[in-house]
């Protein structure tokens, strides 16, 4: 039983930026918000949520995001209100558009143009001898080994 009890201590847990002064008293409007705080990248540390960040802007961002939906702001509207400020950059999770067509649809054009080039090369192979023909030296060799 103690074992256990060390082992839930000294285990890591999910650290959260959020400050307690940030969180709005209504349940409803924090998960919201928290939510919302998942997809968008700290422009600081750019690999991280807003949510798990410590770095100011990310503060701010999170200040900016309650604030939004305490205005009374869609989701949508906070997400598009924050991409117009700083970009799409801003998301974790690009959203599909003219933009990052290419980025959605490279990977699903490199995998089609990868089989298709070994289609190509199996096919131009298929028929072809793979070795060299054996010299008649050889041959009488390989027969007396066999003994034919």
């Amino acid at each position: 039983m103690r074992l256990l009890l060390i082992v839930l201590l000294l285990a890591p847990t999910a650290a959260f930026a959020v400050n307690p002064d940030e969180v709005l008293p209504d349940p409803a409007l924090e998960a919201r918000a928290r939510t919302i705080s998942a997809e968008l990248r700290c422009m600081v540390c750019q690999n991280q949520s807003i949510d798990d960040s410590n770095a100011d802007l990310a503060r701010d961002l999170r200040l900016l995001v309650r604030k939004r939906l305490v205005a009374g702001d869609s989701d949508k509207q906070v997400l598009d209100y924050i991409v117009s400020r700083y970009g799409e950059f801003v998301l974790l999770k690009p959203r599909l558009s003219e933009k990052t067509l290419l980025l959605w649809g490279a990977p699903a054009a490199l995998f089609v143009l990868g089989g298709l080039a070994l289609v190509i090369y199996a096919r131009r192979r298929v028929g072809k001898p793979t070795g060299t023909q054996l010299t008649a030296e050889e041959e009488a060799r390989l027969n007396d080994i066999l003994g034919k």
